[in-house]
């Protein structure tokens, strides 16, 4: 048992409200059989629905926008293949629609992937609008919801939630069509926003959340509080120059160091190794927001299930990770395992590789043994035992954790913020490496601490977590062809592609369905 809000969510999974992986249907509204009457007849019809606006980072539906695999559709399984499968940290063996157009770099508006993540993140926001919708002042009042603090705060939340999936559409699609709750559900086709126009809306809410969500740790593990939204607002002003063409880098700084300075919060005293097993709810020291997965409230083949059965194969033993079997896609090109010193993780315990029977290049996309397979995702918990079910793991997939601060500070000190200390983000780069390290043996020094080193870095502490596309972009080596990887461009020894590649484009069908939208060019 992890948390409330996931005792909540078994009751909306299993259909108390009809979550559309139970109908089998989406049409990007919710679709109810229940009225919002009844829903939202009191508080904790309140706090039910809340739970199915978070569950749908973690559940699936089996037709989203064409996709027939059920797992295919967990948002995570979507986001994750955008984000790593067109970098130098990942390839799959498999053949599905699609899926092997991100290493090829060759996708186009009709990439049945992309379409299903483009409308995984526009149905999340429905539900957050429309949740919002509902929490609102005049619902409240003609329904006698008296405890209208706890509502305003369930609202506060869905506002997160949604301003964490417009950053997703953000950041791979630039320019999506934008609906809030003050559109009217079945109305005029929502109009397009500008990157730069939805950067401010993404940052003018998280800087009211950041002031009206629960005080950080105060709120239910799995649930949003002050950190999320200073953390995302962190991420955002990273890339700020990549969304709008103005660096904010000392702003980032600031919003990171927000987020260290919350007390309780520390990596020191962490194994790296146990960050994603089945009982990594316990890291509520490091991790700010999550998806919380269970294997038995939120069975499906996404999420994290999807990371552990899909990096084995080969000759690896399923066992070994708690799990029932191996799928055989997942592995990493020779770029990533050549960035530590060692594959076995003697050194930098972060290198959590499977060599056995394994090449280090990439020789063939589709060939399991080509690429060193990534142990990081491993369904045992840290006493030695399997989680819940070794079928759907218990890992819960961390969207931000504190790691990721102390190299979001570090890197804008080397970007030269005025709000960063070089010595400071000297102190977060070894605190993460003291921890990967022993006695101190991977500790930098002040000259070591470059730009360049971070993105290493980055790679080395968030490998396989969904940062790598985002993060190679803004340090343009991810078109260009002055940084290649394996079959970077469809070339064995890779090769720059065009610059069109730093944005997904909106599926054709949204853009022949919806003439407000104007497609990202070149495609």
């Amino acid at each position: 048992m992890k948390t409330n809000i996931k005792q909540a969510l078994l009751g909306v999974v299993a259909c108390t409200l009809l979550l559309t992986s139970c109908v089998k249907k989406l049409d990007l509204l919710p679709t109810n059989d229940i009225s919002a009457e009844v829903v939202y007849k009191d508080i904790a019809g309140y706090k039910q629905a809340l739970a199915k606006v978070y569950g749908s980072f973690a559940t699936t539906q089996n037709d989203l926008a064409g996709i027939i695999d059920d797992g295919t559709s967990d948002f995570f399984r979507l986001y994750w293949k955008a984000q790593e499968l067109s970098t130098d940290e990942a390839v799959v063996a498999w053949g599905d629609p699609g899926i092997q157009d991100f290493h090829l770099m060759n996708w186009t508006s009709d990439n049945p992937m992309l379409k299903g993540l483009y409308y995984r993140s526009m149905y999340q926001i429905t539900l957050a609008n429309d949740f919002i919708r509902q929490a609102s002042g005049d619902n409240l009042s003609k329904r006698n919801i008296t405890d209208v603090a706890t509502a305003t705060n369930f609202r506060n939340e869905a506002r997160f939630l949604r301003a964490f999936q417009y950053w997703v559409l953000m950041d791979l699609f630039g320019n999506p069509p934008f609906v809030t709750e003050a559109n009217i559900i079945g109305g005029a086709a929502p109009q397009q926003i500008s990157r730069a126009n939805l950067f401010n809306y993404i940052e003018t809410e998280l800087k009211d959340l950041e002031n009206v969500l629960p005080a950080a740790k105060s709120n239910e593990y799995g649930r949003a509080d002050r950190s999320a939204a200073q953390a995302l607002l962190a991420r955002v002003y990273l890339n700020a120059q990549v969304y709008t063409g103005t660096a904010r880098y000392a702003d980032a700084a600031t919003y990171a160091s927000k987020v260290i300075a919350v007390a309780g919060n520390t990596v020191v005293g962490n194994n790296y190794t146990q960050l994603f097993l089945a009982d990594n709810h316990t890291f509520t020291n490091e991790f700010i927001f999550t998806i919380n997965y269970d294997g038995t409230r939120t069975q499906g083949f996404g999420g994290t299930t999807f990371m552990t059965h899909a990096s084995m194969g080969g000759s690896m033993n399923a066992a070994n990770h708690g799990v029932d079997f191996t799928w055989g896609g997942i592995r990493s090109t020779s770029r990533l395992p050549l960035l530590f010193p060692d594959f076995n993780g003697t050194a930098d315990k972060r290198s959590q590789f499977f060599t056995s029977g394994q090449n280090l290049t990439v020789n063939s996309l589709t060939t399991f043994t080509d690429g060193y397979a990534v142990t990081k995702y491993r369904n045992r918990t840290k006493s030695g035992g399997n989680g819940s079910n070794i079928t759907f793991v218990d890992i819960d997939m961390p969207l931000f954790r504190l790691s990721e601060m102390h190299l979001i500070y570090a890197e804008a000190a080397t970007r030269g913020a005025a709000t960063a200390n070089a010595a400071t983000a000297l102190s977060y780069i070894n605190t993460l490496r003291q921890r990967a390290y022993t006695n101190n043996s991977g500790d930098i020094s002040a000259a070591q601490l470059t730009t360049d080193f971070i993105l290493d870095e980055r790679a080395r502490e968030l490998y396989w977590e969904g940062h790598r596309r985002t993060d190679l972009i803004r340090y343009n080596k991810f078109v260009e062809n002055t940084y290649l990887w394996d079959w970077k461009g469809g070339v064995v020894g890779g090769t720059g592609v065009s610059a069109i590649r730093r944005l997904y484009p909106i599926p054709s069908s949204d853009v022949q369905a919806n003439r407000n939208l104007t497609q990202n060019p070149g495609y």
